[in-house]
């Protein structure tokens, strides 16, 4: 099959072509027409397999055939988690759409939002944004909704991970209700179902992947070694084995800024990208790792799913996750539209019972990789496979959103309060007195400050 026999216009069919793509990939085969034929869809497919294009296609298809947006209108938005994966869809569309008519624009936090403001007032064909800047954006009057046809959620497993269940619930709000509503995830997990009640109606529903498989074309290994000794490895692989191109993650973010720091005493080029980092120097980060100039991306899981690499041969697992899912979604970084990949990952023992916990979760075993000169001092015992079925995971009770800006994408999660933290204890008469000062605060406001009490030294006692 072709992308012509799916009913894209020679246009489109043209502009894919030119990205070198001739064969659909399966959630493109049946996502297409689906969401060509107007229906609400749900669609779950494996990270790498090509699922923007999916949804991107064919509303390119549908928005040629609409009247131009008014000012400040948008005739489709696409929410994303990211600042990354909304930039990567941004590409897509936009390579997509070339020599056409259509207006695309991307907003996100992290940047000034004039210039987003300024890009609206023209309106745009499709919107693509996280739900925070939206939030930001439609507070101001700078966006509005009355032309719009078709809301995408991409990534909607993510999302209600990163919390953002509020701020989608708030957007759907202001939406039109006679809309078709599009719903990308990796998984058809139960919050996901439990979202999809309250926004599609009677949908199509596609999965193309097995639930929790590990891409076909990415090679995976695991090396035991020593805490101390894993990033000497991980420099030792790259310089003997001629690493140009590698994406390392790490679990924290002072983590990753200092493997970044150890590498360049080893001579190695290496950049961060984290929730803590700018936007401008996030995309300085990436841009010089596509390009060759740096030669190690060291990242955390908060932009894995954001990530898109043409043909990247390695990804370095230097912290194992503790989300079993997330290492789905790291290695599905390399191995991506049919090239291959390989997929290494650094085990120390105190990590065995989550790598023990992955190989369940991908339902098979990690092989094993060796390195002279690495042998590890405590060993990673091999066990077999548990193949005990995976049990859900109990969605999180979503914290209250805040209106303005985007959640904190650190990957550490929010501060705990020390104990006692936030609470006044009252001193002297209770509290009394700071409430009558309160009190005599709001009944004459031009002499807010109250008068200090005077009070006489006690008369000393006859001895």
């Amino acid at each position: 099959m072709t992308f012509s026999d799916l009913g894209l216009s020679p246009s489109i069919v043209q502009s894919i072509t030119d990205k070198g793509y001739t064969t659909p990939t399966a959630i493109q085969e049946k996502g297409i027409p689906a969401v060509l034929s107007g229906q609400d869809v749900m669609a779950a497919a494996q990270t790498g397999t090509g699922k923007t294009a999916a949804f991107t296609l064919p509303l390119i298809e549908q928005l040629l055939k609409e009247d131009r947006p008014r000012s400040n209108q948008a005739l489709a938005l696409v929410l994303a988690p990211t600042r990354e994966l909304a930039l990567q869809i941004a590409e897509n569309v936009e390579a997509y759409s070339q020599g056409t008519r259509l207006r695309s624009a991307v907003v996100y936090g992290g940047v000034k939002i004039n210039p987003q403001m300024i890009q609206l007032r023209k309106g745009v064909d499709i919107l693509i944004a996280t739900p925070g800047r939206l939030l930001d954006l439609y507070s101001q009057n700078a966006v509005k909704f009355n032309q719009l046809r078709t809301l995408v959620l991409d990534e909607a497993d993510r999302m209600l991970d990163m919390g953002f269940i509020h701020d989608i619930k708030r957007i759907i709000k202001v939406l039109p209700k006679e809309r078709q509503n599009l719903l990308f995830s990796a998984t058809f997990s139960d919050p996901i179902r439990d979202l999809a009640k309250g926004l599609i109606v009677s949908p199509i529903e596609i999965s193309v992947t097995p639930k929790n498989a590990a891409s076909k074309t990415v090679t995976q290994f695991a090396y035991a070694v020593d805490k101390p000794q894993k990033t000497k490895l991980l420099s030792h692989l790259i310089r003997t084995k001629k690493w140009q191109q590698v994406l390392v993650f790490c679990r924290t973010k002072h983590g990753a800024n200092r493997l970044v720091t150890q590498l360049e005493r080893d001579k190695i080029t290496g950049a961060a990208i984290h929730g803590n980092k700018s936007q401008s120097a996030r995309v300085k980060a990436l841009n010089g790792f596509k390009t060759g100039d740096v030669n190690v991306l060291v990242a955390t899981d908060i932009v894995a799913r954001g990530l898109d690499i043409a043909e990247l041969p390695y990804v370095v697992n230097y912290d194992l996750p503790n989300i079993y899912e997330d290492y789905v979604h790291r290695i599905g970084r390399t191995g991506r539209a049919g090239s291959d990949g390989q997929a290494v990952s650094f085990v120390t023992v105190d990590d065995a019972a989550d790598l023990y916990g992955i190989e369940r979760f991908i339902g098979a075993l990690i092989p094993r990789a060796h390195e002279e000169g690495f042998v590890p001092q405590h060993p990673v015992p091999e066990v077999a496979l548990d193949t005990r079925p995976v049990k859900p995971k109990k969605a999180k009770k979503p914290k209250s959103a805040k209106p303005q800006g985007e959640p904190n994408q650190g990957s550490n999660g929010p501060k705990k309060a020390r104990p006692g933290q936030g609470k006044h204890k009252p001193r002297g008469n209770g509290g009394n007195q700071g409430k009558s000062q309160v009190k005599a605060a709001i009944d004459n406001p031009t002499n807010a400050k109250p008068k200090r009490r005077r009070f006489s030294a006690p008369t000393p006692k006859a001895q």
